[in-house]
């Protein structure tokens, strides 16, 4: 069910003005992305495990997808599960491996161009200022990046597309673009991408190897003594967080409510909260990282506080950040301050051999 829904999304953003399944400000792996990726898992842990939505269309589904993808989603955590936990967890990683692998998903990322000022050539030729892979035509056409604003010229004699419609001009970017705009030729799908206010291209092959040959996800063992309690203390204001990527120079920069505090064999530690929208989003690095999960740190999600600030931390859920997987993603890595002195056996494994 997945798989046809994201396909089902993919294939309505080649089609359509704007492609929430391309690109854009999410909370997941790339918190960058609007398309949110914790949303899109909420919506199919919900389809999942609630019977009355069985009778669902595709199109309910994309819908509900949609208003996923806005930031507004309420968090469905697997500790709401109401079915058998370890059920419940499989599901999630399940439907978790099947995004990843679909059309929008981060596998088939296979290109991130920065952009110059004025006029930047691009296609599949050597001479380009931006190469594209070989499927691609020799020479496509410019990026002109002016004032703000990313505008594509195609030459007339090469097929690019959008809303499934030739173009050969097109603003990608600029105040007046207010969602992703993508273009496409071929098997390969691009957009323009604002980071920090400098603009890139940000390429899919649809027919990526990548996606082929990817192996199965290892996790730890699931323990129900990775599920902690933890209590918010806000800051007295929330502030603005600056917060490296594994790109040099280039900054995330959330809002950030407070810390959370919890408790691991009796010791306390704790972490800076990023504000998710519907959810506290963390970056953290532990005694594990770079010796069995992914060096830069990990991803986890976690309920907004109840009354009394309390929510909880399932490291079971901890996975990698999609720069693990593709090195055209620009993720955050994890701060010296949320980097803990204990190691969390918990959470998705990394084996760089296998990425």
């Amino acid at each position: 069910m997945f798989t046809l829904l994201a396909r089902s999304l993919v294939d309505t953003s080649r089609k359509a003005a704007t492609a929430p399944a391309i690109i854009g400000r999410g909370s997941c792996l790339d918190p960058w992305l609007s398309f949110s990726y914790q949303g899109i898992i909420n919506v199919m842990m919900r389809t999942r495990l609630n019977k009355t939505m069985s009778g669902l269309t595709v199109g309910a589904l994309v819908l509900g997808c949609t208003l996923a993808t806005t930031g507004n989603a309420d968090v469905t955590t697997i500790s709401n599960c109401k079915q058998d936990y370890e059920l419940c967890l499989d599901a999630w990683k399940d439907d978790r491996l099947a995004f990843l692998k679909s059309d929008a998903g981060y596998l088939n990322l296979a290109g991130l161009y920065w952009l110059k000022e004025g006029t930047n050539s691009f296609g599949g030729g050597a001479g380009n200022d931006i190469v594209f892979p070989g499927k691609a035509e020799s020479s496509i056409g410019t990026f002109t990046l002016s004032d703000g604003e990313v505008r594509l010229a195609v030459k007339p004699e090469v097929d690019v597309r959008h809303m499934d419609r030739p173009v050969n001009h097109l603003l990608m970017a600029g105040e007046s673009v207010k969602d992703g705009i993508v273009a496409t030729h071929g098997d390969l799908a691009w957009t323009v991408i604002n980071r920090d206010n400098r603009f890139a291209v940000r390429l899919r092959d649809f027919d990526s190897p990548v996606v082929k040959n990817f192996p199965p996800i290892e996790y730890y063992p699931v323990s129900a003594t990775n599920r902690v309690s933890a209590k918010l203390h806000l800051y007295e204001k929330p502030r603005t967080i600056r917060v490296e990527t594994v790109i040099e120079g280039l900054n995330y920069n959330p809002w950030s409510p407070g810390v959370v505090k919890f408790e691991i064999d009796g010791e306390t530690f704790e972490l800076e909260a990023y504000d998710a929208g519907g959810e506290l989003f963390f970056v953290f690095g532990d005694q594990t990282s770079g010796r069995g999960s992914y060096p830069a740190g990990r991803f986890l999600y976690a309920k907004k506080p109840d009354a009394n600030g309390v929510t909880e931390l399932d490291f079971n859920t901890a996975h990698s950040p999609p720069c693990a997987y593709n090195e055209f993603a620009t993720c955050p890595i994890a701060s010296a301050r949320n980097r803990i002195a204990t190691r969390i056996t918990a959470g998705e494994r990394y084996d760089p051999a296998h990425h």
